[in-house]
């Protein structure tokens, strides 16, 4: 199967590397920023590239992708839990019974016990860091809705002072065999209750509040620890933060992805920082001692003489915290000479001197005085 799009999208061969992968991501990222790029267009081009680099920078969703497109990756073709793939396992495919219902209606082997307690469905909150905030960490309190267990009833759906009883219909099943007219005759197929809706269990008197759900929706708030070290698209698990479960079943979880603001002094790279100085072309020829911003504060820097346009200065241990490993990346100093748009006479005398003493010849061109141009009017 050709499943180019993600690639497309990331600007990368199929055959590109993790490394190339991660590194194209960020380019893109950082151009279609929704906070720096205001352009029309730029936020759906920004989700677009999430979207790839979130399937092919995992390993494993990247070779489902390779196979089956967005839907194994998206775990469709696996029972694989949050966004993970397990091939063909036993979750993703039944045997005889789900062809069969399949055609007829029912549930086979996938619905063999409703009443059983279920997880809640999982959760995602998109976080927005500062640029400072993802390399030194933060702890930050959330919030956001989610199904909870109904505060009236407690998620048994009842009515307070009475409990539910046993459904009358599927005799605590949750389940019923319900007869079908087929092309192959009468055929007996298995149904969810329509009186108990599976749960096995029938409210005589519903819950006020939730109406016989057992569950509601509030605002939940929650303190999360960010990692220093933390990078755009990057997620952290929240166990329990999800919606609340089905019969009785626990929470899902919540998955908290990290959306980092771009720097205006800085460019990132993993650990490494990378930041453009402007250098006057006289300290670069003579040498200077010049002060150098960092994430950590400011730091002085030597500049040989004869330095040049491009190199690169490494300020070692001065860049992001390693998130996985110990200690910080480095600071990448580079230099961009700034030549000046304006010199005075005594700056263009002293430059001819230098032309002159170095053996080069320059036709500079003088720029004319206002008698100069009067001049010329009336010749």
């Amino acid at each position: 199967m050709d499943n180019t799009e993600y690639y497309d999208r990331l600007g990368v061969s199929k055959s590109a590397s993790q490394d190339e992968i991660k590194k194209a991501y960020r380019k893109l990222s950082k151009q279609y920023h929704p906070d720096i790029n205001k352009e029309a267009g730029a936020e759906d081009k920004y989700k677009e590239i999430q979207e790839a680099y979130d399937t092919l920078g995992d390993e494993q969703k990247r070779a489902a992708y390779d196979q089956y497109g967005a839907a194994g990756a998206n775990g469709g073709f696996g029972g694989g839990g949050f966004g993970g793939f397990d091939g063909f396992s036993s979750g993703g495919f039944g045997g005889f019974d789900d062809i069969f219902s399949s055609f007829f209606g029912g549930g086979g082997g996938a619905q063999s016990n409703p009443t059983a307690p279920r997880q809640g469905q999982d959760l995602q909150y998109r976080m927005k860091l500062k640029f400072e905030e993802a390399i030194f960490g933060v702890e930050k309190e959330i919030k956001y809705n989610r199904e909870q267990a109904c505060h009236t009833c407690h998620g048994n759906g009842a009515k307070p002072g009475t409990q539910p009883v046993t459904c009358a219909k599927c005799g605590g099943r949750g389940q019923v065999q319900v007869a079908r007219d087929t092309p192959l005759g009468r055929v007996m197929t298995t149904a969810t209750c329509d009186v108990c809706h599976g749960t096995g269990k029938e409210i005589k008197e519903k819950c006020p509040t939730c109406h016989g759900a057992g569950h509601e929706k509030q605002e939940h708030k929650v303190k999360v620890k960010v990692p220093a070290g933390v990078e755009t698209g990057q997620q952290m698990r929240m166990q329990g933060g999800g919606d609340a479960g089905v019969n009785q079943g626990p929470y899902g979880d919540l998955y908290v992805v990290f959306d980092v603001a771009a720097s205006d002094k800085f460019e990132r790279d993993g650990s490494e920082i990378f930041y453009e100085m402007p250098l006057e072309f006289v300290q670069a020829a003579l040498g200077d001692e010049v002060e150098i911003p960092t994430v950590h504060g400011n730091v002085k820097l030597k500049i040989p003489a004869g330095t040049q346009t491009g190199q690169n200065f490494r300020l070692r241990g001065k860049g992001a915290p390693k998130l996985r490993g110990t200690g910080n990346g480095d600071q990448h100093v580079i230099v961009n000479i700034v030549t000046p748009k304006k010199l005075n006479d005594a700056q263009k005398e002293a430059l001819a001197a230098f032309a002159k003493a170095s053996g080069q010849s320059v036709s500079a061109q003088k720029s004319e005085g206002f008698f100069d141009k009067l001049k010329k009017e009336f010749k």
